[in-house]
């Protein structure tokens, strides 16, 4: 859960002055409700309000969802490596750097992800554990983390549907207004058909955070948001890639 409830924050413009009223009015629904609810600081609400476009109503039920759901998901209030040992084996996510803006980066290898080798409760509990590693480096004055989504060598026996819109479910509901930008890449043409099932679920404003990279302009493409010193090897830059275990 977010350190520091009620934050200081300065408002910049009349947009953000709109935005911080209706935080105050969110608080004193949600804090009625839910006592946890003071534990977390403003700007952890307004991403629950700009999830549900500023409505109060809305972002209130999502948020008070989310506090009944961790209590429930991370009772202990993290994910221990024990917890997730199978997905870590796989040596499928990857966690370093920070690009451009400072958000840490994520790096999933889609293709080391095999359905039969998955129970969905792990790996539900491996995408928390993914999520809440990540939360954690978001240096104060940011808010967001950047994703680089690896197809290569993706296949039938990576296709995951259910595991793909747990995930999706998890981020969107639990993690709203985090994910910055994803770049999918080495994308097969095999995956659009997956693509096309997932891409219903995914709500309008992650889709909007999703760049699919053509091979050719890869590292280019990369480069516009990521520094090259942060940037792995296997994408033209000078880093290597870190487990998440490791990170």
């Amino acid at each position: 859960m977010d350190p520091g409830a009620h934050a200081s924050r300065e408002v910049s413009d009349v947009g953000e002055d709109t935005e911080w009223k209706k935080v105050a009015l969110m608080r004193a629904i949600v804090e009625k409700q839910d006592p946890v609810a003071k534990e977390v600081d403003d700007y952890m609400l307004r991403r629950f309000l700009r999830a549900r476009d500023l409505d109060l109503e809305k972002a209130s039920n999502l948020f008070l969802k989310y506090l009944k759901w961790r209590k429930e998901a991370i009772p202990k209030g993290f994910i221990s490596e024990s917890e997730v040992q199978n997905d870590i084996a796989q040596k499928k996510m990857f966690m370093q750097g920070f690009d451009k803006r400072g958000c840490p980066i994520g790096i999933v290898l889609a293709g080391k992800h095999y359905y039969s080798k998955r129970d969905l409760d792990e790996f539900k509990r491996f995408v928390v554990y993914i999520l809440e590693k990540l939360c954690d480096r978001i240096p104060r004055g940011q808010e967001k983390f950047t994703a680089i989504g690896d197809l290569q060598g993706w296949g039938y026996s990576n296709c995951d549907i259910r595991a793909y819109l747990a995930s999706l479910d998890i981020l969107q509901n639990n993690y709203p207004e985090r994910l910055g930008k994803v770049f999918l890449v080495h994308v097969p043409y095999l995956f659009m058909k997956a693509w096309k099932i997932i891409y219903p679920f995914i709500d309008k404003n992650t889709r909007k955070k999703i760049v699919f990279v053509e091979d050719k302009n890869l590292k280019e493409t990369l480069l516009e948001d990521i520094d090259e010193d942060q940037l792995p090897e296997i994408y033209g830059g000078k880093a290597s890639l870190v487990s998440i275990e490791d990170a």
